[in-house]
C-alpha cells in the first residue's frame, strides 16, 4: 500500500501532468473549426473530424517544411557525429600538451547562448551567399552540436580497453583500420545517443531557422510560429501541426531509448 501511495501514485500524476497538453493539443486538433473559436471551453469535441489535417497537408507549407526540417536535422546529425568520434578518438587516446585545456575549452563553447553567434554567423554567409539554403542551417547547427558530441564520445571511448587496440596494432592493423575495425562498433551506443540528441536540438531550434531560411526555405518551427499572428491564431492548422511535428521525435525516442540510456550512462566524461 505504501508502495502504491508514495511510488506509483506521485508518478502517475507527474505523468499525467506531462501529458496532459499534448492530449489537449490532439482533442483541439480533431475539433471541427467552428468549436474552436467561441467564448465557452469545449473540453470534448461534439464529432471528431480530420480536415484540419488535410487542409495543413494539402493546403499550407507544411510538408515543404517538414522535408527540410528532415533534410537538416539528418545532415547535421551525420557531420556532428562524423567529426566528433574522430576529434573524440584524439582526445581519449593521443595525451598531448593541452588535451584537456582544449577539451574543456571545447565544452565551454556548447554552454555559450546561440544568440551569440548569430550575428557572426549571419555576416558570414551573407558574405558567401547562402543565406536562405537550409544547408547554411547545418554549418550553424554544427557550432554547438559537435561540441556535445566530442564531450560525450571522448567519455565513451575511453571506458573502451585500451588492450583492444593493443592487440589489433600488434597484428599490423593501422590507426585508421583499428578505430574502424575495433573502436568504431563498440561506440555505436554512444553515437546513436548523442545523434538522437543532435537531430531532436536541429529539429526543434527556431532561432537560426527563422534568421537563415527564405519563405521557401523555412523548417517546422518557422512554419508553425508564422501560424500566431498578430490578432489571430489559426489553432485547427496550429495544434493538427504540433501533433504531426511531434511524432518523428517520438518515433525517434521509441526505437533508440535503450541506446539512449546506455549510450548516455556510459559516455561521462572521467578526470
Amino acid at each position: 500500500m505504501k508502495k502504491i501511495f508514495f511510488i506509483y501514485f506521485p508518478a502517475l500524476l507527474i505523468i499525467s501532468f506531462i501529458l496532459l497538453p499534448y492530449f489537449w493539443t490532439l482533442l483541439t486538433s480533431v475539433k471541427p473549426t467552428s468549436e474552436m473559436f467561441v467564448k465557452e471551453v469545449i473540453y470534448w469535441p461534439s464529432k471528431f473530424t480530420f480536415e484540419n489535417y488535410y487542409n495543413l497537408l494539402f493546403e499550407s507549407r507544411f510538408l515543404a517544411s517538414l522535408f527540410n526540417s528532415l533534410k537538416v536535422s539528418l545532415a547535421t546529425s551525420v557531420v556532428s557525429i562524423f567529426a566528433s568520434m574522430l576529434a573524440a578518438y584524439v582526445f581519449a587516446r593521443y595525451n598531448f600538451k593541452g588535451n584537456k585545456i582544449i577539451l574543456g575549452s571545447i565544452l565551454l563553447l556548447y554552454m555559450f547562448p546561440s544568440v551569440l553567434y548569430l550575428m557572426p554567423l549571419y555576416s558570414v554567409f551573407n558574405k558567401l551567399g547562402i543565406l536562405g539554403n537550409i544547408y547554411s542551417l547545418v554549418i550553424a547547427y554544427t557550432t554547438t552540436t559537435i561540441p556535445y558530441g566530442i564531450w560525450l564520445l571522448t567519455g565513451y571511448i575511453r571506458e573502451i580497453p585500451l588492450e583492444l587496440e593493443e592487440a589489433a596494432r600488434i597484428d599490423g592493423a593501422n590507426t585508421w583500420r583499428t578505430f574502424f575495425m575495433i573502436v568504431f562498433p563498440l561506440i555505436r551506443p554512444g553515437m546513436v545517443a548523442a545523434g538522437s540528441f543532435i537531430f531532436i536540438t536541429s529539429w526543434n531550434e527556431y532561432l537560426y531557422a527563422v534568421m537563415f531560411t527564405t519563405a521557401k526555405s523555412t523548417t517546422l518551427s518557422v512554419m508553425l510560429s508564422s501560424l500566431v499572428r498578430e490578432y489571430t491564431v489559426s489553432w485547427d492548422l496550429l495544434t493538427s501541426g504540433g501533433i504531426l511535428a511531434v511524432l518523428p521525435v517520438a518515433l525517434l525516442f521509441f526505437f533508440m531509448q535503450k541506446h539512449l540510456v546506455s549510450g548516455l550512462s556510459a559516455g561521462s566524461v572521467k578526470g
